[in-house]
């Protein structure tokens, strides 16, 4: 198992508690960009600069992802296309996105969209990433590498 990470929106301290975690575990984990970015020097942690695009880097982790592994990522469409091929997939904020929760996300996404091109306002996006998140997300993510422990 390996861990993706739709790397250009995650926040930097959601990348630092992956970094811990493929150090304490020996997972390895990929940052998938459109830029550069930081990382450790370690030999569990990696990145994958794509090109600059709509979905260039959705469509390379896609592309790389195995049957098993986890993809770090707040996009709805790419979870969905995770969990299609048989990936697992968790938002910044430590909501695991699965296949019972998955169709109704991408349904209240499409619905929020449709209102916002019609011109409804729908106030200001997601609250700023918090304390709490940081710890959803880590213990979300600890959850996760235990329940999957002999998959590495």
């Amino acid at each position: 198992m390996k861990i993706w990470v739709d790397a250009d929106a995650c926040p930097v301290v959601v990348r630092e508690i992956l970094f811990r975690a493929a150090e304490r575990t020996g997972t390895r984990v990929t940052l998938v960009a459109n830029q550069p970015l930081k990382r450790p020097a370690s030999d569990f942690v990696d990145a994958v600069q794509v090109a600059q695009g709509f979905d260039v880097a959705d469509d390379e982790i896609v592309k790389r992802l195995s049957e098993g592994d986890l993809v770090i990522t707040n996009d709805i469409p790419l979870a969905a296309e995770v969990i299609d091929k048989g990936g697992h997939a968790l938002s910044p904020r430590g909501e695991l996105r699965t296949r019972e929760n998955i169709r109704a996300l991408l349904n209240m996404r499409d619905f929020m969209d449709t209102m916002r091109s019609s011109g409804v306002e729908m106030g200001g996006g997601p609250a700023a990433f918090s304390q709490r998140d940081k710890q959803a997300f880590a213990n979300s993510l600890d959850r996760f590498l235990a329940k999957h422990a002999d998959q590495r």
